[in-house]
């Protein structure tokens, strides 16, 4: 008697996911994209690559509203009062509510980064993004600021004094930099971009549908040897 043919499972997808915690599409485009993996019923495979918009920040901050009026010489341009009525308008939707207007530190992301890149390694890298889109967009939190990353290490499960002792030295920066170089000179030059199984990227806050898609296209794609 034949042997009954077993199914072999389908290979995981894997979705780098470039990105900066300052960007509120971001922030909009994990939204979209953690509902498409809920509603595709794939195992996807998600690494959160790190990617500064600014990294001329200083490492302590700076002044939102000075630095805003910097980048848009004096006063928002139309392009962003767009921009930003459509985030406004879309987040109730995604469960977000962005405090553009009440944003008081600008801060530089690279601890930010750090503490991501940490926490992917328990496990807790969505848990640990979500918490700081979170904290930076909607508690107004300076996500630049150790004692801040230390809570919210804490708040995800996280050991805050030993994350806390790493983010007082320099003990990874390097990499960290080093990896967003390395997505840049990959072309990489708007987050956020998703990248599914280094074959092809969904760029911008797309809808949730266009994740569905793309994970569809990813799972028909033959596996590398």
């Amino acid at each position: 008697m034949a042997k009954k043919k077993t199914k072999t499972p389908a290979a995981p997808i894997s979705v780098d996911i470039v990105s900066d915690i300052v960007c509120p599409w971001c922030w909009l485009g994990k939204v979209y994209f953690d509902e498409a993996g809920r509603k595709s019923g794939r195992k996807v495979e998600v690494i959160y690559r790190p990617y500064m918009l600014d990294p001329d920040v200083p490492a302590d901050g700076t002044d939102y509203k000075a630095y805003m009026a910097a980048k848009f010489g004096g006063g928002p341009s139309d392009k962003f009062k767009a921009m930003r009525e459509h985030l406004e308008a879309a987040a109730p939707d995604a469960g977000i509510n962005f405090k553009f207007s009440e944003l008081t530190v600008r801060p530089n992301t690279l601890r930010a980064h750090r503490l991501v890149k940490w926490a992917q390694g328990q496990g807790l890298g969505s848990e640990a993004k979500h918490a700081l889109f979170k904290a930076y967009f909607q508690e107004l939190r300076d996500i630049g600021n150790i004692d801040v990353l230390c809570a919210i290490a804490a708040q995800i499960g996280m050991d805050a004094d030993l994350v806390g002792d790493i983010l007082k030295t320099d003990k990874d920066e390097n990499a960290v930099r080093e990896e967003i170089l390395f997505y840049r000179n990959l072309g990489v030059s708007g987050v956020p971009t998703f990248i599914y199984n280094g074959q092809f990227a969904v760029q911008g806050a797309q809808p949730a549908s266009a994740h569905v898609q793309a994970i569809k296209q990813a799972a028909a794609m033959p596996a590398e040897d």
